[in-house]
């Protein structure tokens, strides 16, 4: 139609501007839905972990790191670290001063929420250009300048790695390690709702758009 404002995109009937922005959301979907399984995870994770004794979650172990309290304080500096530099913050070297600040797995359970719940808003607010946006990880003696998407993946990496690791600790413990080899199938989401209530989800904070349209 000669006087259309904005172009139909091929195939789509969509203006677009339209078909732009919601190819955006389409891209931010994977890291959205990540954010959230890392939550999870780390929920079910710490939730096993608080029915250990003390003596258990210090114990010497197997790993990279020597315990499971040792192991997943890493996961939680490391975390604070990259989230402080995605929201613009330069906390920096400063995240590992300490690198074991939480002495119980109920101290480091309440600060690793903590973070996840920053880390989803990072990525909440995110858009195709917001992917795209350089951070600047502040190092010490250097800033390093790495993408967002590159930054998010890393991060989540980082988690899974160390969650496996923390996974074969707690086999050798009096508490069956939980199962974390699940992402959100939708014909699975009645095992997760007790979960979700507790962590004050619903399916549809993952799934849906902030306008209140479905992906």
């Amino acid at each position: 139609m000669a006087g259309m404002r904005y172009r139909l995109w091929a195939g789509t009937g969509e203006p677009r501007r339209q078909f732009a922005s919601r190819m955006s959301m389409d891209t931010v979907l994977p890291f959205k839905a990540m954010a959230y399984n890392n939550a999870w995870a780390n929920h079910r994770l710490l939730a096993a972990c608080a029915r250990l004794s003390q003596d258990e979650f210090d114990a010497r172990r197997i790993g990279f790191f020597p315990s499971l309290r040792a192991t997943l304080n890493h996961n939680v500096t490391v975390d604070l670290f990259y989230v402080d530099a995605m929201e613009g913050g330069t906390l920096g070297p400063a995240a590992f001063s300490n690198p074991e600040p939480y002495a119980t797995a109920a101290a480091l359970a309440g600060a690793q929420a903590d973070v996840d719940r920053r880390l989803i808003a990072v990525v909440e607010a995110l858009d195709g250009r917001g992917l795209e946006r350089v951070v600047s990880v502040h190092r010490g003696t250097r800033i390093q300048c790495e993408r967002m998407d590159r930054l998010l993946l890393h991060l989540f990496q980082h988690q899974v790695h160390h969650r496996g690791q923390a996974h074969a600790m707690m086999s050798g413990s009096s508490v069956p390690p939980p199962q974390l080899d699940e992402f959100f199938s939708e014909g699975e989401a009645p095992l997760r709702a007790a979960e979700f209530a507790q962590l004050g989800w619903t399916e549809d904070m993952i799934w849906t758009k902030p306008s209140g349209g479905s992906l």
